[in-house]
């Protein structure tokens, strides 16, 4: 970052860190009854689209392998994804969501969307434009070129995408 920034930068950082805990807040309180964490939501969410490898899918929902395979433990636990080892590479996992997982997944859209602030005075489309703006500009940690929670032809496309800002970030292994 420079220190010549707009002045209205500063302002708008805190206002986003300070959304985004309320946010996690209404979230976490939204899927408890559910027995989900936001760490889980996110994960199953990037799964949506089709199976995905781990590393593949920690690319794509920009958090750390090691964080993601301790939420997937619990997924696979309670019968929302499966992993199935890769006869090529005997490394690699294809996880890919059950039936379960997107009944649950589903039931957890809906959650979040009644946690949604009801006030018809915010721009959402507006919103969501400069947030991925935000997003968009933040340095990548690694270079990897995968689209966040695109379908799976999309999921390549030649866009730089920062890994080091993550959903978990802050989470402990149970996604608090």
């Amino acid at each position: 970052m420079t220190s010549n920034l707009d002045p209205d930068a500063h302002t708008s950082y805190r206002l986003i860190s300070v959304a985004a805990r309320l946010v996690q807040r209404r979230q976490d309180d939204a899927l408890a009854h559910l027995g989900l964490t936001r760490a889980a939501v996110i994960a199953l969410e990037g799964l949506a689209g089709g199976p995905l490898n781990q590393e593949q899918l920690a690319e794509a929902i920009r958090v750390q392998s090691q964080t993601l395979g301790r939420v997937l433990l619990r997924l696979e636990g309670a019968g929302y994804i499966t992993r199935t080892r890769q006869s090529a590479d005997r490394r690699q996992f294809k996880v890919e969501l059950t039936e379960s997982g997107a009944a649950i997944l589903e039931a957890a859209r809906r959650e979040e969307i009644n946690a949604y602030p009801d006030d018809p005075s915010i721009g959402w489309k507006v919103l969501s434009e400069e947030l991925a703006k935000f997003v968009s500009a933040l340095p990548a940690g690694r270079s990897h070129e995968v689209v966040p929670f695109a379908p799976p032809e999309h999921r390549s496309a030649r866009r730089p995408q920062d890994t080091r800002g993550s959903a978990f970030r802050g989470m402990d292994e149970s996604g608090h």
